[in-house]
């Protein structure tokens, strides 16, 4: 938690439980650090990572019924929702569907108009936030692998993960400083970044957390919250 400026918190369905949300909303109070829902698809064996191909209208209560269960905790620890970033093959089916995207964009602003959606950048998601009247953050990944189309490479395929941590903080320092990324057939794709990803569950990355936080500041790039 020092060491990032918002949190993807899981909310029961691919992960975590309500002891588990209370607790990381707790700590995010204490550093500071601004909280959002990380909602996905119902699919706690498979991490959320598996695509379901659920029905628009579907989605879109999962969506809803995750974000209040979080917003609820949230809030009876004095702490308001600054942001909503879907979770793995539902963010990924969000990116290239758009009735994926509209349901969660839809889902969205009917819990809080203020939140902000998290989404790839030229994805559906962005678009279809924007239709909704939200704001919107475009996301970059520390930790993953480009194709050349600005899309993540699926973790289906090698590469998929960066474990490199030298990798990972080149790749980051290049994406902050020149706004793109060397993808992984070794194209350079221009990328439109607000915010910086870091997967919880890759390996070391409370450790790797750290080392991004400083070498953006040996950078001179000062990191907020995007609520701020």
């Amino acid at each position: 938690m020092p060491h990032i400026t918002s949190a993807n918190v899981a909310c029961g369905v691919h992960a975590g439980d309500p002891a588990v949300m209370r607790e990381t909303v707790r700590l995010a109070r204490q550093h500071g650090v601004a909280v959002g829902a990380h909602p996905s698809f119902p699919d706690r064996e498979g991490f959320g990572r598996r695509d379901l191909q659920l029905p628009p209208r579907q989605i879109e209560d999962l969506v809803v019924s995750q974000i209040e269960a979080l917003a609820a905790i949230a809030a009876a620890e004095g702490v308001r929702l600054q942001h909503v970033k879907p979770h793995g093959a539902l963010f990924n089916a969000a990116v290239r569907d758009r009735s994926v995207a509209d349901a969660i964009a839809r889902a969205t602003a009917s819990v809080d108009r203020a939140l902000i959606l998290f989404g790839l950048p030229a994805s559906e998601l962005i678009a279809a936030g924007h239709a909704a009247g939200l704001q919107t953050a475009c996301e970059a990944f520390a930790d993953r692998a480009y194709r050349p189309d600005g899309t993540l490479v699926p973790r289906t395929q090698p590469g998929a993960v960066i474990d490199d941590a030298a990798e990972v903080l080149t790749r980051v320092a290049a994406i902050a400083r020149d706004r793109a990324v060397i993808a992984i057939d070794g194209t350079r794709v221009p990328i439109t970044l607000d915010t910086i990803c870091v997967h919880g569950d890759t390996p070391g990355a409370a450790d790797l957390a750290a080392r991004i936080r400083a070498t953006l500041a040996a950078s001179g790039i000062e990191v907020k919250a995007i609520g701020s």
